[in-house]
């Protein structure tokens, strides 16, 4: 009976645990990210890091970004492996989605604006 239990138990943290791991970044971090516009199309976002802030790990579909302020950031993935990224003001990119930790590795806030697409792109003919 115990073992039953304590499988149980398991159980119910794992199924806990994994939902977490990936989740809306406005509903696990609305500190640092703020709805702006939302429709059937696309979710818009303003994020916003002050020096050294730090988020958790999350996930954005395909989206555009585009950054309000220079910065520098810091991108850890789920397996552990960081990518380091400057931010320049003005600049403009686009992302297949995914999930990630972001981090403001500098002495300055930085803004962005990202466009989350909730449709699947068109694929090329």
């Amino acid at each position: 009976m115990r073992r039953v239990l304590f499988v149980a138990a398991v159980l119910v943290l794992v199924a806990s645990v994994v939902p977490a791991m990936a989740q809306d970044p406005v509903k696990v971090d609305s500190k640092h990210y703020k709805v702006e516009f939302e429709n059937d199309q696309v979710r818009v976002l303003r994020i916003t890091y002050g020096p050294h802030e730090k988020s958790v790990m999350h996930e954005h579909p395909a989206n555009v970004a585009v950054f309000l302020t220079d910065g520098q950031a810091r991108f850890t993935l789920p397996d552990g492996k960081t990518k380091d990224a400057p931010i320049k003001a003005g600049a403009a990119q686009s992302d297949g989605g995914g999930k990630h930790l972001p981090e403001n590795i500098g002495d300055k806030p930085f803004e962005l604006v990202l466009v989350e697409l909730k449709t699947k792109p068109a694929t090329a003919k």
